[in-house]
């Protein structure tokens, strides 16, 4: 099972966030999701997934908007 795996595969990591696997090596491409390299190999830990879901439960605070000229 895949929970039970270290490293995980874009694939594995795909099918775990519920998204597509093009979504996954997306996210890799835009420094979103940071991949461990293995030789030619590209693999994610759950750690990494679940910091990646972390970010977007609690994002940043973004730019205010300004104050109502009242």
């Amino acid at each position: 099972m895949a929970s039970d795996r270290l490293l995980l595969t874009p694939e594995d990591a795909a099918k775990i966030l519920r998204v597509g696997r093009t979504t996954v090596y997306a996210l890799i491409k835009s420094g979103d999701l940071r991949p461990v390299h293995i030789g030619r190999s590209c693999r994610l830990t759950r750690a990494e997934l679940e910091r990646y879901v972390n970010r977007l439960e609690s994002p940043q605070a973004g730019p205010q908007p300004p104050p109502d000229a009242a």
